[in-house]
């Protein structure tokens, strides 16, 4: 059995200028928070408690990683940030000396408390009104908001001794934090309006390449600390990073979006300072809920996402369940440095910048390996590069490991699970992607994307009427959202439905749709002209050459649309990864074209890949041909087959 940390739970350490709080898992230095990873603040505790005892490398592994298989390498990493931290002892030299061959030892003279110290201050926070505890919160604005209680703090250290001061605090953040869940709960279940938000991305003031990621990166930030609650449909990055240095104003963008709630904001880099200016306003009225400047140090930008979220629920005066109020309220230690790489590789992947994105990612978790955020996306970026660039499946696999090590570590991260889901309908397996998303549904019922990515996986199995019940529901709760296709109506045979609901952009792939359904309608010359339209937008995209082959049987030139077809196969099956959908309309076009035997196997093949939609396979008229022959039976009853396992599953 490894060893554990024998840790008291509630101990206060001073060393130097340095106030540890064991239960809080905070560290002081002079009164100012010392930001640590969780993982170091833990390494800290173990030192701190055995301080001037040599402590053997494989014991501090075994006391901070137990049960974990991990490299010696991430010790030495966190010794170092550790002492990074910490700077040098008063009288020169290090706090943790190394001792070679043996280990290390905490060089500094450690206190301890039980943290009983002179009850005065504490039963006079005690007594004070919680209300006007949250008035001294924020009556004045902190510099740092990092430290939400500094006004507060600050006369309290300078009074009293360091860990008097330390314990107020405390004290002060539990009361406050009691208030703040007690006015924000309303009812216990979380219900009540449901609010719509958009967060812009921030507009830069001193523009400058190094900086203009913070823009998107900001409200990227925010999105994610608020994207959980049941009160609120927020709209999420990949619909709002367009409208990054759009001169529209607020009230047509939230026309656009269909919300009633916008946050706009700007920042300015000065040295080593962000000063940030956020202003929350509802459209409906023009009131402006809450405005503020805020002045952080580049190294803190982890804590506006905390204090901006905070504020918005405030001026929203939204309803949070208890659970919600906690995560809130909830701030998890993250390396600076790991952060800031996490925010520019979101303003990469946003531009589609993927390997750069990649590798700073990678650099971000590799520094601090407890942010699930930063997995999830990394998750992300590997699964988008394998299926748009590489066709790297060890990128899937990537993938997949990066998703679970975000959700072990967050297991209510909805970002990580809906990512998840993505990934098993995407890579044919469709039956772990279902029981997922229905769970993310029952907890994030106002989270259109969920809806929708339910949507997508019921239409893979077949489960039409369920498609498109949840498919509806996410337009209902997301209706101006630009997003993919509602296929499920064209297989369901309404033709015309599936027609009105295209988004209106040009682009290659909604063009193509446009087309098909044209061509179910029998309206030839417009569905040749959108196949020629989409070829021409976008060569590259096997999609594009599908419909140039149905084209190419509209003309008559089978000859011609079977060698395009068969070239496009055979660079998807170089590739090794394949959509079962895709594959499905590999087989229309071989039907359209005569090719029977190349239609079947196409047929087969998407099966295999995850596409199992019996009931549009047993009425597709684009289908017939392939229907009549004897094969055909057998692989419509494996779809059969498939679908029916599902269903039963669930």
């Amino acid at each position: 059995m490894k060893a554990s940390a024998n840790f008291t739970d509630d101990r206060v350490y001073e060393f130097d200028s340095f106030i540890l709080d064991e239960k809080l898992k905070v560290l002081l230095r002079d009164g100012e928070r010392v930001p640590l990873t969780p993982k170091a603040l833990e390494l800290l505790i173990v030192f701190v408690d055995k301080a001037g005892l040599v402590l053997e490398r494989d014991e501090l592994m075994e006391i901070v990683w137990p049960d974990t298989f991990v490299e010696e390498s991430n010790l030495a990493v966190t010794v170092s940030t550790l002492r990074k931290a910490l700077g040098e002892m008063p009288g020169g030299g290090q706090y943790i000396s190394t001792l070679p061959r043996r280990g290390y030892r905490f060089a500094a003279e450690v206190r301890t408390s039980d943290g009983t110290v002179d009850p005065t201050i504490p039963n006079a926070i005690r007594q004070q009104d919680l209300t006007q505890l949250d008035s001294n919160l924020h009556s004045t604005k902190p510099e740092v908001i990092g430290s939400r209680i500094r006004p507060l703090a600050n006369r309290l250290i300078g009074t009293k001794s360091r860990a008097i001061a330390l314990v107020s605090i405390l004290l002060v953040a539990t009361a406050a934090t009691a208030y703040l869940i007690f006015n924000w709960r309303g009812d216990r279940d979380g219900q009540g309006e449901i609010r719509r938000l958009a967060v812009l991305p921030f507009r830069n003031q001193k523009p400058s390449e190094d900086t203009e990621y913070l823009g998107f990166a900001l409200a990227d930030s925010v999105i994610n600390r608020l994207d959980y609650l049941k009160s609120l449909v927020i709209r999420p990055s990949s619909y709002v990073g367009k409208y990054a240095n759009s001169k529209k104003s607020p009230k047509e963008i939230a026309r656009e979006l269909d919300v009633d709630t916008v946050l706009t904001g700007t920042y300015l880099k000065d040295g080593e300072d962000v000063i940030v200016y956020a202003e929350l306003v509802d459209v409906r009225t023009d009131d402006k809920l809450w405005s503020e400047s805020i002045k952080v140090k580049s190294g803190n930008l982890v804590e506006i996402q905390d204090y901006v979220a905070q504020k918005v629920v405030g001026g929203l005066r939204l309803n949070l369940t208890d659970a919600e109020g906690k995560r809130l309220l909830h701030s998890v230690s993250v390396d600076p440095v790991a952060f800031e790489y996490f925010l520019r590789s979101r303003y990469l992947l946003s531009t589609n910048n993927n390997q750069k994105a990649i590798d700073l990612l990678e650099r971000s978790v590799a520094l601090d390996q407890n942010n699930a955020l930063a997995w999830a996306y990394l998750g992300r970026a590997y699964h988008i590069n394998a299926l748009q660039f590489s066709g790297d499946r060890s990128e899937l696999s990537s993938a997949e490991a990066n998703y679970e090590q975000a959700i072990a570590l967050d297991p209510e991260l909805s970002q990580a699970r809906l990512m998840m889901a993505k990934l098993f309908t995407e890579t044919g397996r469709v039956e772990r992607a279902v029981p997922l998303l229905i769970e993310l549904v029952k907890t994030h019922p106002n989270m259109a994307e969920a809806h929708w990515e339910l949507s997508y996986a019921y239409r893979y199995a077949g489960l039409l009427e369920e498609s498109t019940q949840e498919g509806d529901l996410a337009l209902k709760i997301g209706s101006k959202l630009e997003s993919h296709q509602f296929n499920t109506y064209l297989y369901t045979g309404e033709y015309e439905k599936f027609l009105a609901s295209l988004p209106v952009r040009e682009d290659a792939y909604v063009v193509f749709y446009r087309g098909l359904a044209q061509y179910y309608l029998g309206q030839l010359t417009e569905a040749a002209s959108a196949f020629d339209r989409a070829y021409e937008l976008n060569q590259a995209s096997v999609i594009t050459q599908i419909g140039k082959a149905l084209r190419f049987a509209i003309a008559g030139k089978n000859r011609e649309g079977l060698q395009l077809l068969k070239t496009a196969e055979a660079r998807i099956s170089k590739l090794g990864i394949g959509d079962g959908e895709i594959a499905y309309k590999f087989a229309q076009a071989y039907d359209a074209l005569g090719d029977n035997d190349s239609a079947l196997r196409a047929l087969d093949r998407s099966i295999d890949q995850g596409f199992f939609c019996y009931p549009y396979f047993a009425a597709d008229p684009l289908l017939k041909n392939v229907r009549s022959e004897p094969p055909c039976a057998n692989i419509l009853e494996k779809a059969r087959r498939r679908q029916e396992a599902l269903k039963r599953m669930l």
